[in-house]
């Protein structure tokens, strides 16, 4: 479970409940509106995972840890497979209910996540080696970070919205804030531990 088989088997297993979802309902609405709940669940669980990958490997060194930070380029991959077959499942609630979609969204909302999908595609084309090095260390370090916290966004957005209307989303909510102080709070350790130790003074 490391590497390109780890993305392949998560992508089948993705896809496999997706379609599961949408048949238990007859490719209905219903079905349709399953598979993007749980697309958007996925997403957020394998985004955490990605994003939060290096900080906890120096936060909490363990095998675990190690393991999440070696297959970080290959759980940012699965979490693009994720989120597109979510668009995709939007998209045939756009075409099966019309109504319905302008009903739970809006332009403001379409523009924050097609921006995010820009990201989303333009850091998956950049986890190969070969465009990584095209890009260039210090063009793909900064497209990757504002990529990753323009997505974290984008998930605190989406749930945010919705913890005053279900109470299920508040532990999504958590794990959303949880993403962003494990990531600030390794940036703080870092930079104590780079910073110059004044001198001893010899009694």
């Amino acid at each position: 479970m490391n590497g390109w088989r780890l993305t392949s088997i998560l992508s089948l297993l993705l896809a496999a409940m997706t379609l599961g979802l949408a048949a238990s309902h007859g490719w209905d609405v219903e079905g349709v509106r399953l598979a993007i709940r749980a697309t958007a669940r996925t997403s957020l669980v394998l985004f955490a995972l990605a994003f939060t990958a290096s900080a906890l490997a120096e936060l909490i060194p363990s095998a675990a840890t190690h393991w999440q930070r070696r297959n970080r380029r290959y759980l940012g991959v699965s979490f693009a497979v994720s989120h597109f077959i979510h668009l995709a499942a939007i998209l045939a609630l756009a075409t099966l209910d019309s109504a319905l979609f302008w009903k739970l969204t809006n332009v403001a909302t379409i523009m924050l996540a097609g921006t995010a999908y820009l990201f989303i595609a333009a850091m998956t084309a950049t986890s190969f080696d070969r465009t990584a090095a095209w890009l260039g260390p210090r063009r793909w370090r900064l497209l990757h970070l504002i990529g990753g916290w323009y997505v974290w966004i984008s998930f605190a957005v989406a749930v945010g919205k919705r913890v005053p209307l279900d109470s299920f989303y508040w532990p999504l909510a958590v794990l959303v804030l949880a993403i962003a102080l494990v990531r600030l709070f390794a940036i703080v350790q870092r930079r104590r531990r780079e910073m110059p130790r004044a001198p001893r003074v010899p009694a």
